[in-house]
């Protein structure tokens, strides 16, 4: 008796077990179908109504500006409406990436609405300042070339779908400029006078990133002791090679008798010293740049050569 009950048991137990497997499999299956019959519905009042998901694309990534405090950075983004209504852009989070380290990152609210059926570019400008950077990041020089990456999130509000992100990124390459060392080598005067004097600056200068600089324009102010003796622009297109060298020859033209002592100090062979300051414009692989020179020079004295005189 006692068996045939503890069997009895083990089948009530089972039966049970049974049936709560059966109708966990029933409330499963139920959920299924709700879910499926929840996003047919959805589907076909989008397809009714006309609603859809909007998509975007990063088409360019532009450097307006370069110099060696920062670079100017915008994206553009295009962002494709297939919707009968417009949709507002809500927030636009962006992030900027060296190998993974954080260069910069904001975000943009309320960036505007895109057009019903239209499609529309949104300007995502960002500055990188380099003094920042390279407080951060010590192994980042000034002349060498970062790579970088672009994150972008789009949050946009699409009605009967809801709220959507859209991510985007962007790779490429960014320089840190450093400003080219320019040494005067010499000066010889092609004409000596009191009333003009006409010379030849002997100019290196010395690129000292990793990439070329296709040099432009020059403009230059040259002092002898503490008296400017003459400002100029020169347009000449020449190649600065990367880590190179290249000499220039930038003529200059004085009147002597209009800077007094400085002349007579240098006539009699004492050293005088003089400074160059200027501009150089030149293209770069990243874009145009405008990059100062600067350079002071310490004993300086004129000597008797073959038909001149030089400045050395």
């Amino acid at each position: 008796m006692a068996s045939s009950d503890d069997q009895e048991v083990v089948e009530r137990k089972w039966n049970k077990e049974e049936k709560k497997e059966d109708e966990h499999e029933e409330k499963e299956g139920f959920l299924e179908k709700v879910k499926d019959f929840i996003h047919d519905i959805g589907e076909k009042i989008e397809g009714a109504l006309g609603f859809g998901k909007p998509t975007a694309d990063v088409t360019g990534v532009h450097l307006p500006c370069i110099n060696l405090k920062k670079a100017d950075i915008v994206v553009d983004v295009l962002i494709n409406n297939p919707n009968p209504i417009p949709i507002p852009l809500i927030d636009i989070d962006y992030l900027i990436e060296s190998d993974g380290r954080k260069l910069v990152s904001g975000l943009i609210p309320d960036a505007g609405t895109i057009h019903a059926h239209g499609s529309e570019t949104v300007k995502i400008p960002v500055s990188l300042i380099y003094d920042d950077i390279r407080c951060t990041y010590h192994d980042i020089k000034p002349g060498s070339i970062i790579p970088y990456r672009i994150r972008v999130a789009l949050i946009v509000d699409v009605p009967i779908i809801g709220r959507l992100t859209l991510p985007l990124e962007k790779s490429g390459e960014i320089p840190v400029p450093y400003k080219p060392d320019v040494d005067v080598e010499k000066i010889r005067f092609e004409k000596f006078s009191f009333e003009e004097t006409i010379a030849n600056l002997h100019l290196k200068l010395e690129n000292k990133n990793d990439f070329d600089l296709g040099l432009n324009a020059l403009d230059y102010e040259i002092w002898l002791s503490d008296v400017s003796i003459g400002t100029a622009e020169l347009t000449k297109s020449t190649n600065i090679p990367k880590n190179g060298i290249t000499k220039m020859l930038i003529p200059i033209s004085f009147r002597p008798k209009e800077f007094g002592s400085a002349l007579w100090d240098m006539i009699r062979g004492r050293g005088i010293g003089y400074s160059m300051k200027g501009n150089i414009d030149v293209d770069t692989p990243f874009g145009n740049m405008k990059l100062p020179i600067e350079k002071e020079g310490g004993t300086t004295r004129l000597k008797k050569g073959l038909s001149s005189w030089d400045l050395s």
